[in-house]
């Protein structure tokens, strides 16, 4: 048994006391809300036979959403992994970008219809585009908190040569699932950042399974974050059931990392209450009560519970969220559906430079 909860757990935090207006919380309600509906749109497609291919993050969502609001939105840098579609549409992706590489419509902003979905990729949100062998973000996404740090220790040098460069530290988050731990990049990426004091958070969403490998099989130590020791940096471990606890633990990250104080490997704790991706039967390796046991962390009900009790929800407004959600989920597959397919011949223009603008080459 992969599951450690046994009965439904209210959110305990405040969120006034982490900083956080009534808005903001309700917000980030709206965002797992959004988020859980164009996922379960997506799986009812694919089920449909309208589009090939859909990789969920249902039950992901307080992890992303709540990492998300810990960040600046627009000034860090996101190098996410293929269950962060809350985590993207939290930092301003729009449904139909995400509807639009779903289909392999022309006019997905991610990979221009090359990529399968879920490869997140929008330069204006600063979330870097990954690829689809595990754990290869965490190498990436360390280079880029390198590049970070050697920014601002070169910065003098690089404003008197006319470069902007910003006094304030970017952090670099990165995520991955707690099978793609055991891959070598993990280590590499792991090692370095300790090595450097790098400005990165490895946000590891420990969802029990790597396929159909049950974290016990995994790993010998009890916990993911146990391994930061070893790299000589900072390890914690959250309820990814929990928005606000996430958020708390990726705020307390984010600050040391922009001081300064070095890399955090956060474990962020969720079961996968869908089978791995829409190619997958999880029937196979486990049982029916065990994934509605795993039901009891989602973060959908807890935050609304805790709306509730704070009176920050109704049932009229509720029901608002509900149908503003749906009307965008609609309109976002309403547009995909309409977009025409990429034209043949545009298949290699990305790939390969029809001229040389460089002036390497000479004439």
């Amino acid at each position: 048994m992969a599951v450690e909860v046994k009965e439904f757990l209210p959110i305990t935090q405040r969120h006034e006391d982490l900083g956080l207006s009534d808005e903001t919380v309700l917000r980030m309600y709206y965002h797992l809300l959004l988020s859980r509906r164009l996922d379960e749109r997506c799986w009812v497609l694919q089920r449909q036979g309208r589009v090939p291919f859909h990789i969920s993050g249902i039950a992901h969502e307080g992890i992303g959403v709540g990492a998300a609001y810990a960040l600046r939105k627009g000034f860090d840098i996101v190098h996410p992994y293929y269950r962060d579609l809350a985590l993207s549409i939290a930092l301003g992706m729009k449904p139909v970008e995400f509807m639009l590489a779903l289909y392999g419509k022309k006019g997905d902003p991610h990979s221009a219809a090359r990529q399968m979905p879920s490869h997140f990729s929008l330069r204006h949100l600063n979330i870097i585009a990954g690829s689809s062998p595990v754990a290869t973000q965490l190498p990436q996404a360390a280079g880029i908190a390198l590049a970070e740090v050697l920014k601002q220790k070169l910065r003098p040098q690089l404003e008197a040569a006319g470069f902007r460069v910003s006094r304030e530290m970017r952090v670099v988050l990165t995520s991955t699932g707690e099978g793609s731990t055991s891959e070598g990049d993990f280590h590499e990426a792991l090692n370095w950042a300790g090595i450097y004091k790098l400005p990165l958070i490895v946000l590891v969403h420990n969802n029990q399974y790597a396929i159909s490998v049950p974290v016990w099989k995994q790993m010998a130590v009890k916990r993911v974050a146990d391994r930061a020791a070893a790299y000589g940096i900072h390890g914690a471990v959250c309820d990814g059931g929990n928005v606000l606890e996430v958020y708390q633990v990726v705020k307390e990250a984010v600050d040391r990392a922009r001081a300064g104080e070095g890399t955090t490997l956060i474990e962020a704790v969720t079961y996968r209450w869908t089978p791995h991706s829409s190619d997958d039967d999880d029937r196979t390796y486990r049982t029916r009560e065990e994934v509605e046991q795993g039901k009891l962390r989602d973060p959908l009900p807890r935050l609304r519970d805790y709306l509730y009790r704070r009176s920050l929800l109704t049932q009229r407004l509720e029901d608002e969220l509900e149908e503003r959600v749906r009307a965008e989920v609609d309109e976002a597959q309403r547009q995909a559906e309409e977009a025409p397919y990429p034209a043949p011949e545009e298949a290699l223009a990305p790939v390969f430079a029809t001229e040389d603008r460089s002036g390497w080459w000479g004439e």
